[in-house]
């Protein structure tokens, strides 16, 4: 299920109360402080464009995992690039780390990587065709890297902890987040919406409980990027140039995480997904990572069955008070519906 960050947003922190000095100490060539301004995208952590003496680097603040888990993630990305993925690996301090622990804070530095995002409206079918290559070819290249005996023993820490969500779970977050939206003073078009789209959630899981999928463990489990979408791919031109942010690198069935990007890639601002480009998309993936079509159609209706039941965007909104989110949840919300009356023709997208 998608992560609920308890983060504090993202803030524009002075340049002077950075740790920068002590952090770039660390570093034998990355010179003296500059300028550092905060990258504005992202709705984890807190990265910033840092420009020294010697050249600019993206600096990375984990607010979350621990020193061990980062350097896990780290690992992974130099073995990646090894293979030619494209990735942006941390530069390593003068005795060879990656991770940089200041006042019991984590940081990275990594190369600053020019590039920009696209959306799946600005891909056409043949870059469609390239970026499920592309994440096939990350989940083929992790599963050759991930073996040390630390990478084994997290395997297994991983395995079979994915489970479909209850219906008499989901049934009790929407009355509490019901009761949220119509309490919320003054009230907005996003309120209205959102108790809009929580009753109608609610009919359609009613209509579909008997649907809900069994244990992810009968699923082809591996090792996943865990997060990826537009916001975590830069392109130069029309070629992806760095796949970024592996805070999530884990073990999950991982023809789901092909769903999910595209479900994000190619949903439109109606909450329709472009079925041509899905298409497009999941035979590239399927050709390079060797995924079946069972493997993907269950996929499908396990990813199905998690966005039905995902209120992620309204947890953060109305528990959190964090509204970072909000302007994604009318195509989100819409999806979910449009996808229940649609499923045979996404199911054969995928899987056909």
């Amino acid at each position: 299920m998608p992560y609920v960050a308890t983060a504090p947003p993202l803030v524009d922190l002075p340049f002077g109360l950075l740790p920068l000095g002590d952090l770039l100490r660390r570093y034998d060539h990355c010179g003296d402080p500059l300028a550092c301004r905060p990258v504005a995208q992202g709705l984890l952590n807190r990265g910033y464009r840092l420009t020294t003496t010697r050249g600019t680097y993206f600096l990375k603040h984990h607010l979350d995992g621990d020193r061990e888990s980062i350097a896990r993630q780290h690992r992974a990305t130099r073995r990646l690039q090894a293979l030619g993925v494209p990735v942006a690996p941390p530069v390593r301090d003068s005795e060879g780390g990656t991770v940089a622990v200041v006042g019991g804070h984590c940081y990275a530095l990594h190369p600053w990587i020019d590039g920009g995002h696209r959306t799946g409206a600005q891909l056409t079918p043949a870059a469609s065709r390239h970026l499920g290559s592309l994440l096939g070819a990350v989940h083929t290249c992790l599963a050759g890297v991930m073996e040390s005996a630390t990478d084994r023993t997290d395997r297994l820490a991983y395995e079979g902890a994915y489970d479909s969500a209850a219906p008499a779970d989901t049934f009790a977050l929407i009355d509490e987040l019901l009761a949220l939206a119509r309490g919320r003073t003054p009230r907005d078009g996003f309120d209205s919406l959102a108790e809009h789209r929580l009753r109608e959630r609610r009919a359609l899981l009613e209509l579909h409980a008997h649907h809900r999928p069994p244990p992810a463990a009968e699923a082809a489990t591996g090792w996943v990027h865990g997060d990826f979408h537009p916001l975590n791919l830069l392109y130069r031109g029309t070629d992806p140039v760095a796949i970024v942010d592996w805070d999530r690198l884990s073990v999950q069935p991982r023809a789901e995480e092909a769903v999910r990007a595209a479900a994000i890639f190619f949903v439109q601002p109606s909450g329709e997904l472009d079925l041509v480009k899905v298409r497009a998309y999941a035979r590239a993936y399927r050709l390079v990572s060797g995924a079946d079509t069972a493997e993907l159609a269950s996929a499908v209706h396990r990813v199905w069955w998690e966005r039905l039941n995902d209120f992620w965007i309204l947890r953060w909104r109305y528990q959190l008070d964090d509204r970072r989110a909000d302007p994604q949840f009318p195509a989100v919300s819409a999806l979910a519906v449009w996808w229940t009356r649609r499923y045979e023709e996404v199911c054969e997208a995928f899987a056909g």
